[in-house]
């Protein structure tokens, strides 16, 4: 395995520790200080994920045009940027300005955070097959999601243990994660995309992109596939939010958190047996897991403990984990070869995100409609199962000779 994986590592554990941190720090001083609405939970998460959709084709673009390891380092300056004005809000503005109008500036600190991480997605998982071959891809993934979910799950825990007891404290913490990442992505070794990078019109270019993706079916099932996770996994975090308030009777953001940690260690499991369950080679077991992570969800209706919503978050998480890895790596695989790592994992980034302000979105909706926290949980493992069988129909059989020579010749 090349060094280089593991300053990456480095870097990724820390910038996704700080993205964890500094949620559960804007939703304490949403709720908490700006007194803000029900919906402002749902909001919070939607501002973070626009950037994700309307800047995916430049993103991709940037980040095949460039060293990638420079592009993880603008990514963490823009999240830093962010959340330095974050924590202005706090020390500064929050006392001078009218509730909605401090509200209102909260989601943009937060927004410029996801426009950061916009920019450092494709980066990331773009740099992974300029640093080691096929065999290894999938093991290189699972890697990465280890440490993110690690970073997560720490993240998570921390951040809300100190905004407990200290905003600005929290928000001092999360600026240092973002620049000790800036450092160590200095680490990661230059590479460069061998992908000509387009020089027309770049929504052209993205839009016709897209369109060779969705017709090639292992293609089509990994972005999908993908969307129908992240989507799922927003959505239950966000609905964990409610729910647990009202079924466990939790009532600290330090308590949520570790429910969350749950269902992050489940994936985190899952990222590192996927790369012995499932290849880039036989795809298709993939869905499997997509199924038991719908089945999982809907176990919530039977929860009425701590334990037993610990224990079901940690089987959600594991069915993702495995479901996500081998998946995340052929589309890795296949924009390679093709259009540019980078710009493969913009187009999935935009699909990605796109599903997930519908399920923000959705839930926030419903919310305002005094939706019964179980019963959109219930709704949510139904969707999962429904859109796990909709993304995998004409998935082909794996290893078929028409796949193996597209790969070959660097065509989708």
């Amino acid at each position: 395995m090349n060094r280089g994986i593991y300053s990456l590592l480095g870097a990724q554990f820390l910038t996704a520790f700080a993205d964890s941190a500094v949620f559960f720090v804007a939703l304490e001083v949403g709720e908490k200080q700006l007194q803000a609405a029900p919906w402002f939970k749902s909001a919070l998460q939607a501002s973070f994920l626009l950037a994700f959709v309307f800047l995916a084709a430049w993103v991709g673009y940037f980040a095949d045009k460039h060293i990638k390891s420079r592009v993880l380092a603008t990514g963490n300056i823009i999240k830093t940027a962010g959340s330095i004005l974050m924590l202005l809000l706090v020390l500064v503005f929050a006392e001078h300005m009218i509730a909605n109008v401090a509200t209102a500036m909260l989601l943009v600190a937060y927004a410029v955070i996801g426009i950061g991480a916009a920019v450092y997605g494709p980066a990331k998982y773009g740099i992974l097959p300029e640093l080691v071959g096929h065999h290894e891809l999938v093991k290189a993934n699972g890697l990465i999601e280890g440490s993110t979910i690690a970073a997560i799950v720490v993240g998570a825990v921390a951040g809300a243990y100190v905004v407990d007891s200290s905003v600005s404290w929290g928000l001092f913490m999360v600026c240092a994660l973002y620049l000790a990442s800036l450092a160590v992505t200095y680490l990661v070794p230059k590479t460069h995309t061998r992908v000509e990078v387009p020089t027309g019109h770049i929504l052209k270019h993205f839009s016709e992109m897209i369109r060779i993706f969705l017709t090639h079916p292992r293609a089509r099932f990994a972005m999908l596939g993908t969307s129908v996770f992240w989507a799922a996994s927003v959505a239950l975090r966000v609905m964990l939010l409610t729910w647990a308030p009202v079924v466990l009777a939790t009532r600290t953001q330090t308590e949520v958190s570790l429910l969350v940690v749950f269902a992050a260690i489940g994936i985190a499991i899952g990222s590192v047996l996927a790369s012995k369950l499932i290849s880039i080679d036989n795809l298709r077991r993939a869905r499997f897991a997509a199924y038991a992570m719908g089945v999982s969800i809907l176990l919530f209706w039977f929860v009425e403990t701590s334990m037993q919503a610990m224990t079901v978050l940690l089987m959600v998480g594991l069915a993702g984990g495995i479901f996500v890895v081998p998946i995340n790596a052929a589309l890795q695989e296949i924009g390679h070869r093709s259009v540019g790592s980078g710009s493969a994992v913009a187009i999935q980034h935009f699909f990605e995100n796109l599903a997930m302000l519908i399920a923000t979105g959705s839930y926030m909706v419903a919310t305002l409609y005094g939706a019964d926290p179980t019963a959109s949980l219930m709704v949510l493992g139904f969707v999962v199962l429904l859109a796990a069988f909709l993304v995998s129909w004409h998935l082909p059989a794996d290893s078929t000779k028409e796949n193996v020579l597209n790969e070959e010749n660097g065509t989708i």
